[in-house]
């Protein structure tokens, strides 16, 4: 399994408003199922914006769950950047990819 940490941004106003408890049931779904990991609001964005750690197959299974979030569905996410990560150290290292550093 892929870490992946993404952060998405989306327009204030009503569609927030309207698709917000779709978007965290949906989420809430996908933590259920260990596809997601963590989530929470980004604070001193300048846009609302959540941080979201998925754990999943590949990039393609990613882009898929992202594409059936209702915010994607209705067109709240104003910015989407995706990162692969590999935790390491903390919380998630149990999980973590095997590490060989590479010589200088």
């Amino acid at each position: 399994m892929k870490f992946f940490v993404v952060t998405m941004s989306h327009p204030d106003g009503p569609g927030w408003g309207e698709h917000v408890m779709p978007h965290v049931e949906y989420l809430n779904g996908l933590i259920s199922v260990g596809k997601l990991r963590a989530s929470g609001p980004v604070v001193g964005s300048t846009l609302r914006a959540g941080l979201l750690i998925f754990t999943v197959a590949d990039r393609a299974e990613l882009d898929a769950l992202i594409a059936a979030d209702p915010f994607a569905i209705e067109g709240l996410i104003e910015e989407l950047t995706v990162t692969e990560w590999n935790p390491l150290f903390g919380a998630f290292a149990a999980d973590a990819a095997p590490y060989t550093p590479q010589a200088s």
